[in-house]
């Protein structure tokens, strides 16, 4: 009887060993670190979609020769639909704006690798410099023959906006309103929102808004179509300095990865036809490496943005 309760407890301990063994290779195998087989890249409109897909589109071929894996490049429909794709693991990589990628950072941890570095502007023709930067700004613009000439006669207008994860589109200007003692939300302000910058200085130069928010420069994206836009649609405001936008990877891409992807993206941007899609398509003519503090000022706006509802 001793010897069967003996062999019973050292069974009952074997199988709790492999339990926990199991267990512990499960908790392991849930927590490994990503390794795309295949990656799969996401834009978010700026200006046209269908344009920006078409432009983008040679990244993969340039990714796959720098990665020596397959690459999908896509463009969303817009900021926060990327945001939710990459939390579901459905997008690997993301070209965020700043404000969606503090959004995307708070959601599910995704991690900016690289920070666009752009050509600044001079106004007040936006008038492009050989100065890089890594910042860029937004700009309320109207018609010139409109009367609007500050922020206190948008009171009651009608404004074509983005998304409302749009730092340049959306929280940068709205909170510059707020701060000038006009709230759009609560001054019988209409907004319109609109897919894309190009749409509106498009929207304001043919009378449809009465101003739109945008990043500056935006008009010079129209200027083929509507040669006069610079006369007949002009900035009556143009906020501080924005954080410009990221390569950002999800959560569980491992570090290897991050540092593969991050090269890669510096390597295409130095070669003429990379450099050649990246400024068509974002206006981007390198990057460089970024970290999440560069973004705390994102976020002061963000937390001055929630008070527009109070």
């Amino acid at each position: 009887m001793r010897i069967f309760r003996r062999l019973v407890t050292v069974i009952g301990a074997l199988s709790l060993v492999f339990i926990l063994g199991a267990c512990g290779k499960s908790t392991s195998s849930s927590s490994k670190s990503y390794e795309p087989k295949k990656l799969t890249v996401q834009f978010v409109p700026s200006s046209n979609a269908n344009t920006i897909e078409a432009k983008a589109k040679p990244l993969e071929g340039l990714l796959k020769k720098q990665l020596g894996i397959p690459v999908k490049v896509s463009v969303s429909t817009d900021y926060n639909t990327i945001v939710e794709a990459m939390g579901s693991k459905k997008v690997d990589v993301g070209f965020l704006p700043p404000d969606a990628y503090v959004l995307a950072h708070k959601q599910n941890g995704a991690k900016v690798l690289l920070q666009a570095e752009r050509y600044d502007y001079k106004e007040p023709n936006d008038q492009v410099t050989n100065q890089l930067v890594k910042d860029y700004k937004a700009q309320i613009v109207v018609r010139k023959n409109s009367g609007i000439k500050s922020i206190k006669d948008l009171k009651g207008k009608k404004i074509a906006v983005q998304d409302t994860t749009s730092s340049a589109g959306w929280i940068y200007p709205a909170v510059e309103l707020y701060r000038h003692g006009v709230n759009i939300n609560k001054n019988n302000i209409k907004t319109v929102q609109v897919k894309g910058h190009d749409q509106g200085v498009m929207a304001v130069y043919n009378g449809d808004a009465d101003a739109a928010f945008v990043f500056q420069g935006a008009r010079l994206l129209v200027q083929k179509d509507a040669k006069d836009v610079m006369k007949k649609v002009v900035p009556i405001y143009t906020t501080k300095g924005i954080p410009n936008d990221t390569i950002t990877v999800r959560k569980d891409m491992s570090s290897k990865w991050d540092k593969k992807i991050a090269k890669a993206f510096k390597a295409i941007a130095k070669t003429k036809k990379g450099h050649e899609i990246i400024s068509s398509v974002y206006s981007h003519e390198n990057y460089v490496d970024a970290k999440d503090s560069n973004f705390d000022a994102i976020r002061a706006y963000d937390k001055t943005a929630k008070k527009l509802n109070q």
